[in-house]
């Protein structure tokens, strides 16, 4: 079984900077890609950023610029760093990583975390 848990969200100015990190742990073979996607109230889950094992990046227009992923491989943990915040970036933030697991066939996963609440005062 695999788990991720986010810590770092809260309430913030807008301007103002959080830092998300998100742990991997239980079993797996491997992880790939881990991201964070972000779910406002009304609205899809969306994209903000992931990064994969190798270290290349992908982020979401809106954030480009303000937003910094990063994993320490060695910990299985993401981070993403949040900086010039606007209250649209206010939403409940998950951790998402796609794993290899054995079950006892290798397979891949793609694991969730529970969420975190980031809220953005103007």
């Amino acid at each position: 079984q695999v788990h991720l848990v986010e810590s770092g969200g809260g309430l913030v100015q807008a301007g103002g900077s959080l830092r998300l990190s998100c742990a991997a742990s239980g079993s797996f073979l491997s992880i790939n890609v881990m991201g964070w996607y972000r779910q406002a109230p009304g609205k899809q889950r969306e994209l903000v950023a992931d990064i994969a094992s190798g270290g290349s990046t992908n982020y979401a227009d809106a954030v480009k610029g303000r937003f910094t992923i990063s994993r320490d491989n060695a910990k299985a943990t993401v981070y993403l760093q949040m900086n010039s915040l606007k209250p649209e970036d206010a939403a409940v933030y998950y951790c998402n990583a796609k794993l290899l697991i054995r079950t006892p066939l290798v397979r891949s996963y793609d694991g969730w975390g529970q969420g975190t609440q980031v809220s953005v005062s103007s």
